[in-house]
C-alpha cells in the first residue's frame, strides 16, 4: 500500500495543475451543514467554520487537535493517532463526524481509542455547527455536527487543472506527512485524485509518561488487598519501574490514504462518484492494557508454570496493543439546480462504506475485531420562496451491521436501521430572521447470534431560532431546541447477560469492564442558545451563552469496583444539565496586525449526583496575527485552568500554559504557481499537559516542546 500511495503522489507531482481553490477564505462562508444554503452572518446558529489559510494553519494529524483551539470545542486524546472531537463536554455519540455531510461509519463513536477515519489535511474546509443540528442530521447530533468538506465528488468543471502537493516533518513524534490532489476536467468531465502518506514515532513527552498519583491509587489500592496480593504489588512495582520518561511507549503508527473521483456536470448540476481508502495502524500507549491471557488461566493452580509464562509475557506484550484499521468508502452524489418553479434545488447523496479493526495484542493474537458495514442515503428538496418562507424537505436512511467479534468480543453483532424525516423552513423580514425545525427518527436494533432484545426507538426533534439586527453593526440570536438520541448498542448491549461484573469481558483497548443496559429509554435534551455579535470599525465579537438540560443522560460512570485490577465503567441514565459560555473577540490593530482573545468554561453536573466526567477546563486565548506582503507568522498563548471537578472515581487535572508560534514565507514561482514554507513551534515551555476530556489523561499526556516544518506547492 505505501509504494501505491507514493506511485500516487509522484504521478501527481508530476502533473501540470493550477492553484489552490482555497487560497483565500471568503470573507462569509456558505454553509453545507444548514442545508438551505444560508451564510453565517444569516443565521442564529452557533457556527464555527475553517477554511483556507486558517485552515491549514490549524491542520494537524487527527480532527479533535485540529478544532481544539475553538470556542467551546476541546481535544480527547488516545495517545497521537486518537483526537475526537469534544463540543461543549459531549463526545462519542453525542458529536456527529460527517464528510461531505454524510456520516462516517467506523467505530469512532464507540469507543475512545478509535481514530476517526478522516483526514484534516485534505479537505477544503471544516464546519461545526452547534444546537439544533440534530434536526438535519439526526438525535446523535446533541452535541453538534463536524463536517469535513474536500472535493472528491467535483461540482464545477475546470478551466484549467489544478494541483497541490505539501511535505511536513514534526519532530514531537519524529513525523512525515506527504500529501498531493490533483484535479482536471476532460470535456463534462471533472477528475479528482488525491493521496496521503504519513508515518510517527513514539510521542516525545516533558516527563513521565504515567502520572505518579495513578500509580500511587494502585497502591493504595493494593495496601487493602491483603499479604495474599503479594505478588499482584510486586507485579505493580513492575509497571512503575516500566514507567517511561521523556516519551510515550508503543505510540508508533503509519496512515495511508488514497481517493478517486469524478463528475460529470451539466449546465444546472452534476453527478459524481468517489472511492476513498485509508489505512491506518497505530499503538495505544502501555500501562493501560492487559491481556486475555491472565484471564483466562487465572483460576487454575495446576498450570501454575503457564501462568508464569503469561506472566512474563504480559510484561512483553503490554507495550505492544496495537489498531490495524482498514476503511474503503464510496460515495455517490447528485444535484439538480432549478428544477421547477416551486424546486429550487434537489440533492441526493448516497454512501457505502466497509470497516473493519482489529486490536492485536502482545505477539500478535488479534483481541477484538470491529467492523461496521453501513449504506446511506440522503435526499433533500429546497423549495422556493412561499409566502416568505424558505427551506429544505429532506428523508435520511442508514442500514448497518455493526459488531466486535473475537475471544474478548462484549458487544453483540449487530443491524441497525434508521429512518428519518426532517423539515427546516426559514423566513427573512426586514431586520429580523426566524427559522423553524422538525424531525422524526426511527432507530431499529436487532442483536444477531445473541439472546439480547431487539429494541426499536421512535425519536422526535424540534428547534425554534431568530435572528434580530439590532442595528448594521449588531445582531442578536436566541436559539431553542428539543432532541432526543436513541441510545447506541454499547451503551444497550455491552457485557449484555453477565450476572456480576466478575464475569465480565473486558474491553483490553481501553482497560475497563463495560456494562451496558438494554432497558435504557431515549436521552432528551432541551438546550438554549443566546449568541451576540458585534462588528464595529475594527472590532469582531461573538459571545455565546448555551445552557442544556438532559432527562435520562447516558454516561459512562466509573462505579469504583474493579475486575482483576480493571475498572468497572457502568452505562448510567441520569438527568443533567450543561451550562457554558464562550468569547471570540478579534481587533484589527493595523493593517498588517490583528489580535484575537477566545475563552470558554463550560460545567457539567448530574442532578444530585456529582459532577459530570472528561468535562474540559475554563480556558482563555490569545493570538497576534501579522499578515503583510509574503510573510505571516503568528505568536498564541492558552491558559487552561486545573480541572478540580473530574467526576467521581476520576483523578484532577493541573492547569497548564501552552505557547506556540509560527511563520510562513510565500513566494511566487511565475503566474500559476506558488511555493509556500511554514515552520511552527508548538508547546514551547515544555510543559506537561494532561487533557481532562481524555481516558488516557493518566497514561498519555499531550506533546512536549516540538518544531514543525514543512512546504506547499501550489500550480
Amino acid at each position: 500500500m505505501k509504494t501505491l500511495t507514493a506511485s500516487i503522489l509522484t504521478a501527481l507531482a508530476a502533473q501540470a495543475a493550477a492553484q489552490d481553490a482555497t487560497n483565500d477564505q471568503e470573507a462569509d462562508y456558505e454553509l453545507v451543514t444548514t442545508a438551505i444554503h444560508t451564510i453565517r452572518s444569516e443565521t442564529a446558529l452557533p457556527v464555527t467554520v475553517l477554511a483556507g489559510d486558517e485552515l491549514r494553519n490549524a491542520t494537524r494529524a487527527t480532527i479533535g487537535d485540529t478544532l481544539a483551539n475553538q470556542p467551546g470545542i476541546s481535544n480527547a486524546s488516545f495517545g497521537p493517532a486518537v483526537g475526537q472531537t469534544v463540543i461543549r463536554g459531549q463526545q462519542g455519540r453525542r458529536v456527529m463526524n460527517l464528510t461531505n455531510a454524510m456520516g462516517n461509519a467506523d467505530a469512532s463513536g464507540n469507543s475512545a481509542d478509535h481514530a476517526n477515519t478522516v483526514e484534516p489535511i485534505l479537505a477544503d474546509a471544516i464546519e461545526v455547527l452547534r444546537g439544533p443540528a440534530t434536526l438535519l442530521y439526526g438525535g446523535g447530533a446533541i452535541g453538534g455536527v463536524v463536517n469535513v468538506i474536500d472535493s472528491r465528488i467535483p461540482r464545477s468543471i475546470l478551466n484549467k487543472p489544478e494541483f497541490s502537493f505539501e511535505s511536513r516533518h514534526d519532530t514531537a513524534a519524529d513525523q512525515d506527512s506527504v500529501v498531493g490532489k490533483l484535479e482536471f476536467s476532460t470535456g463534462n468531465v471533472t477528475w479528482h485524485l488525491d493521496g496521503l502518506h504519513r508515518e510517527w514515532n513514539n510521542l516525545d513527552i516533558p516527563g513521565l509518561a504515567i502520572a505518579p498519583e495513578y500509580l500511587e491509587d494502585d497502591e493504595h489500592h493494593d495496601d487493602h488487598e491483603g499479604e495474599e496480593h503479594e505478588d499482584e504489588e510486586e507485579h505493580h512495582e513492575d509497571e512503575e519501574i516500566e514507567n517511561t520518561d521523556g516519551f510515550i511507549g508503543n505510540t508508533a503508527g503509519e496512515t495511508e490514504a488514497y481517493t478517486l473521483g469524478a463528475s460529470y456536470v451539466f449546465d444546472n448540476g452534476f453527478f459524481g462518484i468517489a472511492v476513498n481508502h485509508i489505512d491506518n495502524y497505530y499503538g495505544l500507549p502501555p500501562g493501560v492494557h492487559g491481556h486475555h491471557e491472565e484471564e483466562e488461566h487465572h483460576d487454575e493452580e495446576e498450570h501454575e508454570d503457564e501462568e508464569e509464562h503469561h506472566e512474563e509475557e504480559e510484561e512483553h506484550g503490554d507495550e505492544n496493543v496495537f489498531i490495524n484499521m482498514e476503511r474503503t468508502r464510496y460515495d455517490v452524489a447528485g444535484e439538480w439546480r432549478e428544477v421547477s418553479p416551486l424546486v429550487e434545488h434537489v440533492d441526493y447523496r448516497l454512501t457505502y462504506t466497509d470497516y473493519e479493526h482489529q486490536e492485536i495484542e502482545g505477539v500478535g493474537e488479534i483481541g477484538t475485531q470491529f467492523s461496521n458495514d453501513s449504506l446511506q442515503q440522503r435526499l433533500q428538496i429546497t423549495h422556493a420562496e412561499i409566502n416568505g418562507w424558505h427551506g429544505v424537505l429532506g428523508i435520511q436512511t442508514s442500514d448497518e451491521e455493526f459488531g466486535a467479534v473475537g475471544i474478548e468480543s462484549f458487544i453483540p453483532v449487530t443491524d441497525i436501521s434508521s429512518r428519518g424525516l426532517f423539515l427546516v423552513e426559514d423566513l427573512h423580514m426586514e431586520n429580523v430572521t426566524i427559522e423553524l425545525g422538525a424531525r422524526y427518527n426511527v432507530d431499529d436494533y436487532d442483536p444477531k447470534n445473541s439472546i439480547a432484545p431487539g429494541r426499536d426507538f421512535n425519536t422526535y426533534s424540534f428547534s425554534a431560532s431568530g435572528l434580530w439586527d439590532i442595528n448594521m453593526n449588531t445582531t442578536l440570536g436566541l436559539t431553542w431546541s428539543h432532541s432526543q438520541r436513541a441510545p447506541s448498542i454499547e451503551e444497550l448491549y455491552s457485557n449484555y447477560g453477565i450476572a456480576n461484573p466478575e464475569e465480565c469481558v473486558i474491553h483490553f483497548a481501553t482497560a475497563a469492564c463495560e456494562i451496558g443496559n438494554v432497558n435504557f429509554s431515549e436521552e432528551k435534551s432541551n438546550n438554549i442558545d443566546i449568541t451576540y455579535n458585534l462588528e464595529q470599525g475594527n472590532l469582531s465579537l461573538a459571545v455565546t451563552a448555551f445552557y442544556n438540560q438532559f432527562d435520562d443522560y447516558i454516561g459512562q460512570i466509573a462505579t469504583g469496583d474493579e475486575v482483576d485490577e480493571f475498572p468497572v465503567r457502568e452505562y448510567q441514565q441520569l438527568d443533567a444539565r450543561f451550562t457554558g459560555v464562550e468569547l471570540d473577540a478579534t481587533w484589527m490593530l493595523t493593517d498588517y496586525l490583528s489580535l484575537q482573545i477566545f475563552a470558554d468554561a463550560i460545567n457539567g453536573s448530574f442532578d444530585n449526583n456529582g459532577d459530570a466526567p472528561r468535562i474540559p477546563p475554563r480556558r482563555i486565548g490569545s493570538r497576534l496575527d501579522y499578515n503583510g506582503g509574503n510573510w505571516s507568522a503568528f505568536l498564541s498563548v492558552l491558559d487552561a485552568a486545573k480541572q478540580d471537578q473530574p467526576g467521581f472515581f476520576e483523578l484532577e487535572t493541573d492547569g497548564y500554559t501552552r505557547w506556540d508560534i509560527g511563520a510562513n514565507y510565500t513566494m511566487a514561482i511565475n503566474d500559476n504557481s506558488e511555493l509556500t514554507l511554514f515552520a511552527k513551534g508548538r508547546n514551547l515551555t515544555d510543559e506537561e499537559i494532561r487533557l481532562s476530556t481524555s481516558f488516557l489523561r493518566g497514561f498519555a499526556p499531550e506533546a512536549g516542546r516540538s518544531v514543525e516544518v514543512g512546504f506547499r506547492f501550489t500550480y
